[in-house]
């Protein structure tokens, strides 16, 4: 990818965030908390749309999960997924005081999927694959989950929509003037993808570490679980991916990152546990 096309790219997809900027797109939705989490953000996709394609797709995972029979089959650690993520809810007031009116819906698949997911407007799935195979602990099932929820806190899906919308402007801009066929344009897209879409997206996963951990301190859960559960990633990792090509920070780096955060909402934890 010719260097000069590329700073073009990155110079119009600024102009139009620019253009956004001064038409009042720039705002935030949540406040800041301890941990600083008032970043403006530009929202261009709506609440409205992105909470109602968040429904249909969670009632079709839930259907299918219904009908593989893998839906809330195992009565007690649904019922332990619940307590934990209510308890987290509880406090998401902090960051947003329109929370608590979500249609928040807590659903457990028995899969060996490692994975945990909150949908905008509260949303939320955690496969047991991975409590079973990390051994999660309360406080680290709280680390999982509330980072999870920051995520529709924040409403990163919305703002990743709205990015990919002005990525896309820029690179038709770009291919348009620069006359690109259609493989150049593709080329281009992958390369902003790697200067723009990567970063933005290990931003979000940070983002949402430093909100999590601030609900599981204030729900009365060690901070320093947070941590905890990456060691035990990093340990699990057979591979990783470098951090530059990953939408995710390195394990490395989070762990490092979150021992910061634990030490600074710890207070927190300790008001929730008195």
């Amino acid at each position: 990818m010719n260097k000069n096309v590329l700073n073009k790219l990155n110079k119009i997809i600024f102009l139009v965030a620019t253009a956004v900027f001064f038409t009042g797109c720039l705002t935030t939705t949540t406040s800041a908390g301890s941990v600083g989490a008032d970043r403006k953000q530009v929202l261009l996709v709506s609440e409205e749309e992105m909470e109602q394609s968040a429904q249909q797709s969670y009632a079709e995972v839930l259907a299918q999960a219904q009908n593989a029979g893998t839906l809330n089959c195992d009565k007690a650690t649904l019922q332990r997924v619940q307590k934990i993520a209510n308890n987290l809810i509880a406090q998401t007031p902090i960051f947003r005081s329109d929370a608590l009116s979500w249609n928040w819906q807590i659903n457990v698949i028995s899969d060996q999927t490692v994975n945990a997911w909150c949908m905008p407007g509260g949303k939320i799935v955690v496969y047991t694959g991975i409590i079973d195979s990390l051994q999660l602990t309360d406080g680290e099932l709280a680390a999982v989950m509330g980072h999870e929820i920051a995520h529709a806190l924040k409403e990163h899906s919305r703002e990743q929509a709205s990015q990919a919308g002005l990525q896309n402007m820029g690179i038709a801009t770009a291919a348009a003037l620069f006359g690109l066929t259609e493989t150049g344009t593709q080329v281009l897209g992958m390369a902003a993808q790697f200067t723009v879409g990567l970063p933005f997206s290990r931003k979000h996963e940070t983002e949402a570490d430093h909100i999590g951990t601030e609900l599981m301190a204030r729900a009365g859960y060690d901070p320093y679980e947070a941590v905890n559960i990456w060691k035990k990633m990093s340990a699990a990792s057979s591979a990783s991916v470098p951090e530059l090509l990953s939408t995710h920070p390195s394990n490395e780096s989070r762990v490092a990152d979150l021992q910061e955060i634990a030490k600074k909402v710890y207070p927190l934890y300790e008001i929730a546990k008195k």
